[in-house]
């Protein structure tokens, strides 16, 4: 085996030569430097798995945090209307005692069960209106689809045409949402 002039050469000095390559020695350094730019592609993948894995995790936090605040919003709201759907079964009892009422009130007036029921009705209303019931006054006032219901058009000669004429079932919202319509019949505006 032959020893290699440059490597006799440097020997024991700190400062290495420049060497001389003979094209054999050049294509083993291209080779060389080959396998380290195949080195650093590894790092460079392995960088961009870690960039992708930090950008997912950051957008399952997000994704985590919108739902906290959604489920939070869902249960504030299930919370303050919880007690829709028995209001909404309570409004059709009192309907029925209303009718009741007027009944009792076209035999008499002056009768003790008349009295009773017009107390009973105003704790009735004075608890709904406490739970946040509001009855929709509709009588009188312009036709609106929003909270009104209309069930027939009459024409009328006193009142104008698109104003409620009567109210034939009270409607009702609940804090700031209707709870059911009122039920009117609306003036068609003077005769033919």
């Amino acid at each position: 085996m032959k020893k290699n002039p440059v490597s006799e050469q440097n020997k024991g000095t700190k400062e290495r030569a420049p060497l001389k390559t003979s094209p054999s020695l050049a294509a083993s350094a291209t080779a060389a430097g080959a396998d380290q730019t195949d080195a650093e592609d590894p790092m460079a993948g392995l960088q961009a798995d870690l960039d992708r894995f930090r950008d997912l995790a950051l957008r399952s936090q997000a994704d985590f945090e919108n739902y906290k605040k959604r489920s939070a919003r869902e249960k504030e709201e299930a919370i303050k209307y919880a007690n829709s759907l028995f209001l909404e079964r309570l409004v059709s009892i009192i309907d029925n005692f209303e009718l009741g009422l007027t009944a009792a009130k076209e035999k008499s007036e002056q009768s003790p069960i008349y009295s009773g029921m017009v107390l009973v009705q105003k704790q009735l209303n004075d608890l709904l209106a406490e739970n946040g019931l509001q009855p929709i006054e509709a009588e009188g006032k312009k036709f609106d689809p929003n909270v009104h219901e209309a069930i027939a058009h009459e024409p009328s000669n006193q009142v104008a045409e698109g104003i409620v004429l009567r109210q034939t079932r009270r409607g009702y919202r609940f804090k700031d949402r209707l709870l059911r319509p009122a039920k009117v019949i609306v003036s068609s505006g003077p005769g033919k």
